[in-house]
């Protein structure tokens, strides 16, 4: 008995003794070998990091309009299933039909998704893709449903105020946030900026405990990105844009807008467009302008010229016969008039009428291949320009390689070498601005969020001078001929009172190797004033649908550019002048600054105006002022006329003869009404809706265009001369 006793005391001390090491031996290794995965786990229980996200940096134009910015959003949540078994508890879907069906109209999706996202067997769901970051007053008209169990998760999302404005040169970022083409994805690291972070210490539920954060690193919000684009030339650029396709169609047709004396691009765009805020209808998914190569045909004869002008090949006076060349190996080369010419004419005629020979001679003949090649080098043609978009191409020129001789000669006139929009821009700009070559670009400056300071400066660079300045000189008067004289073909592009230079193109599109029949590129790129050009615009339609496809410049390109051009130099204070229809800046002391007289009373806004040196026309019986134009800070010379409207009922209608198109259409909007029929060039000499006929909604307006001199006088003006004349009259009688 007494040895069983003893054997289990030994027993059972043997397996405490045994536990005992065990013990011993689990913590050694809880301490020292798994300390680092259990620390990690206990960590994780009671801290918590989080990511705090930058805000992504704003786009705008050079006069801080904004394009693109980083707001709010939201995103929609179904709670399917009930909190807990409570049945009092009802936040969640009980009724997905009628929540769908309510929804569905909302979010733009239809009501079978809809339901197929509330009848999943989930507790939650988001109604993607439809209520995936949508704006608040979306999220407004949701809340305002007020449906049991649909919430609202908020977030931010890139919102472009003005939808499909430059929208192949800003681009877009997706709802991911990822950077898209143009500007977004160029300057995506500048804009997207830094990621923060925390962490703190939370409690069981997951709560921040008091005084629980352990570190914290601010975020970095992106940089601001500052164009060189003017919102409103910009606005002028999109207007000719819409009409143009409205009316034609074509495969697709871009305008380029730029100061040739630096470089700068003012405004840049094309059709087909995009709404970066929803892009799903992206045709093109880059920017023409920058990326696609064509045949410019005559636009690129600009170089020729400059070039055997510069090496004094060119005798404007100096007669050759045109029609048809024979001197090249090869097929005959031809002058677009099917050969037949003009007989023997005189190099400056042949330049004024585009005679494909007369380039042929300069060209090739006279300058021959190599001091060719070398001034198309210069001008940056075969070279990318640097322009800060991403995707350039740089055409198909290439000096290196081996041409034939028809190849040479057909060069000479824009035929069998491709080049890009943005290519012939900076070119032309060389002969606009004096013989340079600028860098085109289209970022101003780059500044810091939070401080605003200036991080990144672009400044006007000159890649190289081309030619000298009484080449450039020559040039531009003999691309005026082509303009503003008989015979030119440019005639169409012609502006009243403005003196434009330029020259048109058209050539045919070419499909692996061969011309293709009735398929075109037309073009036209011209700059005004032409003795001190302030702008360079470069129109190109691709492929028209119309009756005569070749005839595209004229018929499209030349009403783009004309409207683009006038427009933009009204802006600029540009004007004609009355007297000798030469282009006058105006000066500052002639200037001042139209005041913002909206909600004032009409003697106070007319002893505003009359502070600023304007005198004011009253349109309406009302006693505040409900509308103005021009609009606020617009600046005018002294003296001008400008308008106040007071109701916008019982308006009669303005006298507009004289008014240029751009103020026809800017009173019409201010009027509330319509002008639907234009016709003729230059200034209004009759209008369909007499001078003081009561205005209605919905009233449509026809004027028509002619030439200064012949605007009638105005009767406010005959009246004035009546009076005058009478009061003469009768101060005679009582001397």
């Amino acid at each position: 008995m007494r040895k069983k006793i003893n054997l289990r005391t030994l027993l059972m001390g043997g397996l405490f003794t045994l536990s005992f090491f065990a013990l011993i031996l689990r913590t050694f290794w809880i301490q020292y070998v798994d300390n680092t995965e259990i620390m990690a786990k206990a960590t994780n229980t009671w801290e918590r990091s989080a990511a705090i996200n930058p805000k992504r940096g704003d786009i705008t134009d050079r006069n801080g309009n904004l394009l693109a910015y980083q707001g709010k959003a939201y995103t929609v949540i179904a709670r399917l299933k009930p909190y807990s078994n409570d049945d009092r508890n009802k936040n969640y879907v009980a009724d997905p039909e009628m929540t769908a069906a309510k929804l569905a109209p909302i979010l733009n999706m239809s009501q079978e998704k809809i339901m197929e996202r509330l009848t999943k067997n989930s507790k939650q769901v988001e109604l993607r893709p439809g209520g995936w970051k949508i704006p608040k007053e979306t999220a407004d008209k949701i809340k305002e449903l007020n449906l049991p169990g649909i919430g609202l998760y908020e977030e931010s999302r890139r919102y472009y105020p003005s939808g499909a404005f430059a929208s192949h040169v800003i681009g877009y970022t997706n709802l991911e946030g990822e950077a898209k083409m143009g500007i977004e994805s160029m300057f995506d690291e500048q804009m997207k900026g830094q990621k923060g972070s925390f962490t703190f210490k939370k409690d069981a539920h997951g709560n921040q405990l008091p005084d629980g954060v352990e570190s914290y690193k601010p975020a970095k919000d992106g940089n601001k990105v500052i164009l060189t684009i003017d919102h409103q030339i910009q606005s002028y650029v999109e207007d000719a844009l819409n009409q143009t396709t409205a009316k034609y169609k074509m495969e697709g047709v871009s305008v380029v807008v730029a100061d040739p004396n630096t470089g700068q691009i003012l405004g840049m765009g094309t059709r087909p467009t995009f709404n970066p805020n929803a892009p799903t209808d992206i045709k093109k998914f880059y920017n023409p302008v920058i990326t696609e190569n064509f045949e410019p045909g005559s636009t690129f004869k600009i170089a020729t010229l400059a070039a055997a002008i510069e090496e004094k090949k060119f005798n404007p006076n100096d007669k050759y016969m045109s029609g048809t060349y024979r001197g090249v190996p090869g097929e005959p080369i031809r002058d677009h008039n099917r050969g037949i010419g003009w007989g023997r004419i005189s190099y400056r005629d042949g330049v004024k009428r585009s005679s494909n020979i007369a380039f042929v001679l300069l060209g090739y003949k006279m300058l021959g291949q190599e001091k060719l090649f070398s001034y198309l080098e210069k001008f940056g043609f075969g070279q990318k320009t640097g322009i800060d978009l991403p995707g350039e191409a740089k055409g198909s020129f290439n000096p290196k390689r081996k041409y034939y001789p028809r190849d040479v000669a057909s060069i000479t006139f824009g035929q069998g070498v491709s080049v890009t929009a943005i290519q012939q821009v900076a070119a032309v700009g060389a002969v606009a601005n004096g013989g340079k070559l600028m860098k085109p670009y289209i970022v101003k400056e780059i500044r810091d969020a939070k401080t605003n300071q200036v991080i990144q400066e672009n400044k006007p660079q000159m890649v190289r001078r081309v030619v000298s300045e009484e080449t450039a000189k020559q040039t531009r008067d003999l691309l005026g001929a082509v303009v503003n004289e008989k015979n030119g073909t440019g005639q169409p592009f012609a502006l009243p009172g403005y003196e434009v230079a330029g020259k048109t193109g058209t050539a045919q599109v070419a499909e692996k190797g061969r011309y293709v029949a009735g398929k075109y590129i037309n073009s036209f790129i011209g700059f005004a004033p032409k003795d001190n050009p302030k702008l360079l615009i470069f129109v190109v339609v691709d492929q028209p649908h119309i009756d005569t496809p070749s005839a595209g410049g004229r018929i499209i390109a030349a009403p783009i550019f004309k409207s683009v051009m006038e427009r933009s130099l009204h802006y600029l204070k540009l004007s004609p002048d009355k007297t000798d229809s030469k282009t006058v800046e105006v000066t500052k002391d002639e200037s001042t600054a139209m005041p913002d007289i909206a909600g004032k009373t009409v003697t106070e806004g007319k002893q505003a105006l009359k502070e600023a040196g304007l005198t004011a026309q009253v349109l309406g019986s009302g006693k505040t002022v409900v509308g103005q134009y021009p609009q606020a800070s617009a600046e005018l010379t002294k003296g001008t006329n400008v308008y106040i409207l007071t109701s916008k009922e019982g308006v009669k209608m303005p006298d507009l003869r004289g008014k240029t198109l751009r103020e026809v259409m800017e009173l019409s909007s201010l009027l509330g009404i319509q002008a639907s029929g234009i016709s003729g060039e230059g200034y209004v000499i009759n209008q369909s809706i007499p001078p003081g006929t009561a205005l209605k909604k919905g009233d449509k307006l026809a004027v028509t265009l002619a030439p200064k001199s012949e605007v009638p006088t105005p009767d406010s003006e005959k009246e004035s001369k009546k009076t005058g004349d009478k009061e003469k009259t009768e101060r005679k009688a009582e001397n």
